[in-house]
């Protein structure tokens, strides 16, 4: 996702921190990293853990809020949130927001559980994916991950 490269990146639902320890390592040291988790006590944790990062405590839908007079100049947006567990509704209104705020050229990357991407819910997401992104590609099976996953890596 060209980490490095980054001046801006943006988390959707850090949770615990798993995939913020490895962005923060690979972000130059004057980028931003902004990260939206909507649990308060994961977003707590996550301040303490990451004092770097601006975490706010708010639902990835209002991501525009908290991108301060620049606007859409986010280079990266990876998310952590649970899209298959999402109505139809609730993935656009999570999803715009992120594909609005991306720069040209910029990119989202999401996993998915290889047993869930075949429901209806994983298909939809998809579909939602590819007409959002002029790139979507999927990595290979993480198959030692319980349960095995998968990587959609996109661009705008």
């Amino acid at each position: 996702m060209d980490l490095a490269q980054a001046r801006t990146v943006v988390e959707l639902g850090p949770g615990t921190g798993v995939f913020t320890r490895f962005i923060e390592r690979e972000l130059r040291p004057e980028a931003r990293l902004i990260c939206l988790e909507i649990n308060p006590e994961l977003a707590r944790a996550v301040a303490e853990r990451f004092p770097r990062a601006e975490v706010v405590n708010d639902s990835a839908e209002n991501l525009g809020r908290h991108l301060g007079p620049s606007g859409p100049e986010v280079d990266c947006v990876i998310s952590g949130l649970p899209w298959v567990i999402l109505s139809a509704e609730e993935q656009r209104r999570l999803l715009e927001p992120a594909v609005s705020a991306l720069r040209p050229g910029g990119g989202f990357a999401t996993f998915a559980y290889s047993h869930a991407a075949w429901l209806p819910a994983g298909r939809r997401f998809r579909k939602m994916l590819e007409s959002s992104f002029s790139v979507v590609d999927v990595s290979a099976r993480v198959w030692r991950n319980i349960p095995p996953a998968f990587v959609y890596r996109c661009r705008k």
